[in-house]
C-alpha cells in the first residue's frame, strides 16, 4: 500500500539542487522556431522537488502568456 503525504506546495523558494536536477536545451521546430525542452532526471536524489520546480515554472509561464494574450493571469473559460 502507497504511503499518502500531506505537504503544503508553498513552502516558499526550491533549493539550488531541484534546480540542477531539470536539464534544459533549446531545439528547432520543423516550422523554423525554437523551443526550449527541459527534461527532468527521474533517478535524482531531489525529484520531488525538482518535480515541484517544473511544475511551478509552467504555471507561471502559462499566466504570463494568458496576461499577454488576454489582459488576467488567471482565467475560467466559460461555457456559450
Amino acid at each position: 500500500m502507497a504511503k499518502v503525504v500531506f505537504k503544503s506546495l508553498k513552502t516558499g523558494r526550491l533549493g539550488k539542487a531541484a534546480a540542477r536536477a531539470i536539464g534544459k536545451k533549446r531545439v528547432a521546430t520543423p516550422d523554423g522556431k525554437w523551443k526550449t525542452v527541459r527534461t527532468l532526471d527521474v533517478y535524482h536524489l531531489d525529484f520531488d522537488d525538482a518535480m515541484l520546480y517544473a511544475f511551478r515554472s509552467n504555471v507561471a509561464k502559462a499566466r504570463r502568456e494568458n496576461k499577454r494574450i488576454l489582459g488576467v493571469a488567471d482565467v475560467v473559460p466559460r461555457k456559450r
